[in-house]
């Protein structure tokens, strides 16, 4: 099969990520002999500089590892929660809104990127903070190569920042905002990183004690009382009105990234590990359940029969996902049940040789669906799309930008696996704040106004999360990390790539390249909780005929762009030593790297 390039093959180490300085500086820690552990928190901390606008320092980053020398796989939550005052009765009685907005401070939570790293560093890796740091510090300071995404992404906003968020005006307006194919830098960015050094190496005495003390002063220290201070100014938000941020520093101090054992299926012959019901991962799980009783194999991988039943099994999935996905700290998510065959075999029955209009949850352990408004969520996106279509300035007035997220995969010569999926605190999230050089996130923005509900808001309760980062075991010992950006479609992506794969033999690069889909049918986790019935968009290089076949099956679905679906990246490790790897080509940004 015709590549965009080829498939990475090394025995030394690879990494894979979303954008081609991310994984050069990941492959240097390795080169310098760092693990796989330091190689991807440089990485990470590279990919707020390099990619402001798909996440940043305030954001968020679940990881999953393989640790080879204690032979366990763990999953970093790296999902902050919702404030200790951000309740139901403060967003809808008080203030008086019908929706957590999707841009500004009300929607922030913990940031939880920077202690998902730090967790990660501290108990997996090797290398000392200021080295780690020292890669993004500089790419910060003396400027980065900036894509025209970017420049795209700060002109939709530009009015917003002109007239509301003049701190963010300051640095991402500053001598006329970044230039395609131009260095820009952001100093105030890296003056905070490199105090975040200084206080360590001050307060710290050996490595350990270093990477805590950076903790410290992260989440109890200058960063969070800055953090307290910014957000008590309101500032406009999606709601058209001008709200202050609930977050305070006392809910910073009282908070670190949790570790727990990834949720894990078996599937043609390999265990596919994910993050928990507090993300949207299971719901990929529960895809490929579903798809495990279809002959994959005997479908054309870019056929209609492939793609009909693809989507279909996502259609279950997904709304599974939002009758009964939420915090399992704070709801009784029925996942053993949701995972098992004879669900799996129950809700196959469903998938016919039409495409499904209906919103179809399930009854797992004869649990009720609670509060699923899909005639509501119907409404907001026909409204939205009428606003669009009346030349509503929605993303310039209020900052209506959506963003996107990350990826990194790395693989070392030791055996140790890292895929994270860093993202939120996008430079279009909420106003920066001064005195750091970066925002805060807006995950919060997708809780219901309703505490009784799987996914509703609660103090202290994490945000279902569409942060989804993978990886798969092959006879009991890890084998592939991958993972994407795409919000909703990166749990529609991943299992495209992962059945392409498995069912008909390609290797990681040609899975990526190959034309993909995905679905709008159900309730979209981003503000304003939209959903589009039976909306099936595909890439242009599938056949006009595969296209006509699946309308004819009742789908609406129409062509994208030839290259449009999908920002895949992986890494896996065979049985011979072979380190393989793959990344999107695209959007022209993401690479792999290896030897």
């Amino acid at each position: 099969m015709f590549t965009t390039r080829p498939e990475i093959a090394g025995t030394f180490g690879a990494v894979a990520s979303t954008h081609w300085l991310a994984s050069q500086v990941g492959m240097a820690v390795l080169e310098r002999g760092g693990n796989a552990f330091d190689a991807a928190a440089a990485a990470g901390f590279t990919l707020q500089i390099v990619e402001p606008h798909l996440n940043g320092p305030g954001g968020d980053c679940p990881i999953i590892l393989h640790d080879a020398r204690l032979k366990k796989e763990l999953v970093i939550c790296g999902q902050g929660p919702a404030p200790a005052g951000l309740t139901v009765d403060l967003v809808k009685n008080q203030l008086g809104l019908d929706m957590m907005p999707g841009t500004g401070f009300l929607a922030a939570p913990i940031p939880g990127a920077f202690d998902a790293w730090a967790s990660m560093l501290l108990n997996h890796g090797t290398w000392r903070l200021r080295d780690i740091l020292s890669y993004a510090i500089g790419y910060a300071r003396h400027g980065a190569h900036m894509v025209s995404r970017i420049s795209q992404t700060v002109a939709s906003v530009k009015p917003l920042f002109e007239t509301e968020w003049k701190s963010s005006a300051a640095i991402w307006l500053r001598d006329g905002g970044p230039q395609p194919g131009q260095l820009f830098a952001n100093p105030v960015l890296a003056d905070t990183y490199e105090r975040v050094v200084r206080e360590a190496e001050a307060k710290g005495h050996d490595r350990d004690s270093e990477i805590e003390a950076a903790r410290n002063a992260w989440y109890s220290g200058f960063v969070a009382e800055a953090i307290d201070r910014f957000g008590r100014t309101p500032a406009m938000d999606t709601s058209d009105r001008r709200h202050a941020a609930v977050l305070t520093g006392q809910d910073l101090a009282g908070w670190r990234a949790g570790v727990e054992a990834p949720v894990a299926l078996d599937f043609m012959g390999t265990t596919v590990l994910k993050c928990g019901a507090w993300s949207q991962g299971p719901a990929m799980l529960q895809t490929l359940s579903l798809l495990s009783g279809f002959d994959l194999s005997a479908m054309d991988p870019v056929g209609e029969e492939f793609v009909h039943h693809v989507a279909e099994a996502m259609k279950l999935a997904f709304a599974d996902r939002e009758a009964f996905y939420g915090d399992p700290n704070f709801t009784d998510v029925p996942l053993a049940t949701l995972l098992s065959k004879a669900y799996a075999d129950q809700r196959r029955q469903l998938i016919g040789p039409q495409a499904s209009m209906e919103f179809r949850p399930g009854n797992p352990d004869g649990l009720p669906i609670r509060g699923v408004d899909y005639a509501a969520a119907i409404e907001r996106a026909e409204a939205m799309a009428m606003a669009a279509g009346t030349g509503e300035p929605t993303v310039s007035r209020l900052g209506a930008s959506g963003g996107d997220t990350c990826h990194i995969d790395v693989i070392d010569k030791h055996g140790n696996f890292v895929s994270a999926t860093p993202s939120a605190g996008w430079l279009q999230s909420s106003p920066a704040v001064p005195e750091l050089g970066f925002c805060l996130g807006t995950r919060c923005q997708m809780f219901w106004l309703d505490e009784t509900l799987p996914n509703g808001l609660q103090p202290g309760k994490r945000p279902r999360t569409t942060l989804s980062p993978s990886m798969v075991l092959r006879d009991g010992k890890p084998w592939l990390s991958f993972g994407t950006p795409g919000g909703e479609q990166q749990d529609q992506w991943q299992p495209i790539m992962l059945s392409r794969m498995l069912a008909h033999g390609f290797n990681i690069q040609e899975a990526i390249d190959l034309p993909s889909f995905h679905s709008e049918h159900w309730v979209s986790s981003f503000w304003p909780r939209g959903a589009k019935p039976g909306k099936l968009v595909l890439e242009g290089r599938f056949a006009p005929e595969v296209l006509a076949a699946l309308q004819a099956r009742g789908h609406k679905a129409e062509m994208g762009g030839d290259w449009s679906e999908g920002r895949l990246t992986g890494a896996r490790l065979e049985a011979d030593g072979q380190i393989f790897a793959g990344a999107n080509p695209r959007g022209m940004q993401g690479y792999a790297v290896g030897r």
